[in-house]
């Protein structure tokens, strides 16, 4: 088959900006299941609520959603402090986080889907912004604004949260809770405490990537299924803690599927991205930047 140089070119384009999404739904789950080990599979659901809540207040008082998110950051932060501070007496303080703490997200995943299909039914729901529409077209190659502009924002979130973690006192607690929580103990931290705001840190993300998410596509309540896989593949393949591998395994994850969705058609692309990432994952069985 004859392969055109550029819709090869506008491929790979699309698929780093579809990556440089990916990255930004996959940032929670970095700091949730690479550095707390807690796997928060309802992930999907948070990120959901923020695209619902960038959709009333776009739809009822025509707030830019990307300012909707921004403002949300503090309210999901308390949700993930919440959530996490039910999990920790439920089932982490007495040691039942494996298979009852993965029910209990699961639970969550469940129940925040069927809350919004009886607010908000199961039609897809958008928002109106003037970067939802049009490109910006520099040659041959063409920006969808779209992507454009989620993917600006998705970086920009992510280099927010990797100087917190890195540069700030909380942050670097964070990170020594990730390695060796018991040292951080007898440095008279509190484990749980510094886990219950990385936990909040981790669902505060979800405002903004489910603003980026109904950005991209128009939304309905089941949506988040479509992403449990990939965001959990993603965080693997890029080494589990580490942020510059998530975003360089996003956007590897976001080109494979794009390259073959444009030429083998966009059901083969799930199949193929997965493929990747198991033939990634055999040579280098860490990750791309896992130690």
């Amino acid at each position: 088959m004859a392969v055109s140089i550029d819709l090869l070119i506008n491929a790979i384009i699309a698929g780093i900006l579809l990556g440089g999404f990916y990255a930004a739904v996959t940032v929670g789950i970095t700091i949730s299941f690479g550095m707390l080990d807690i796997a928060n599979i309802a992930q999907p659901a948070f990120i959901l609520l923020g695209s619902y809540a960038a959709y009333m207040l776009n739809a009822s008082f025509g707030v830019d959603p990307i300012l909707v998110g921004v403002v949300m950051l503090p309210v999901f932060y308390v949700i993930g402090m919440a959530v996490y501070r039910l999990y920790y007496y439920s089932f982490e303080l007495r040691g039942e986080q494996s298979i009852q703490g993965l029910a209990f997200f699961f639970g969550l995943l469940f129940v925040g889907e069927v809350a919004l299909i009886l607010v908000f039914g199961v039609d897809y729901r958008f928002v109106e912004a003037p970067y939802t529409q049009g490109s910006l077209n520099l040659g041959m190659f063409s920006l969808p604004y779209r992507m454009l502009i989620p993917f600006v924002f998705s970086l920009i979130m992510i280099g927010a949260v990797q100087l917190y973690l890195t540069r700030s006192f909380i942050g670097r607690a964070i990170l020594a809770v990730s390695q060796d929580s018991l040292a951080l103990q007898l440095m008279a931290a509190s484990p749980a405490r510094i886990k219950q705001i990385a936990f909040g840190i981790s669902v505060a993300t979800c405002a903004l990537a489910g603003t980026f998410l109904i950005i991209i596509q128009p939304v309905e309540p089941s949506i988040g299924r479509d992403y449990i896989g990939r965001i959990f593949a993603i965080c693997v393949l890029g080494g589990m803690t580490s942020f510059p591998g998530m975003v360089i395994a996003a956007m590897l994850i976001g080109i494979v599927e794009s390259i073959t969705a444009t030429f083998y058609g966009p059901s083969w692309a799930p199949a193929v991205a997965f493929g990747f990432l198991l033939i990634a994952l055999a040579v280098r069985p860490a990750g791309l930047m896992g130690r």
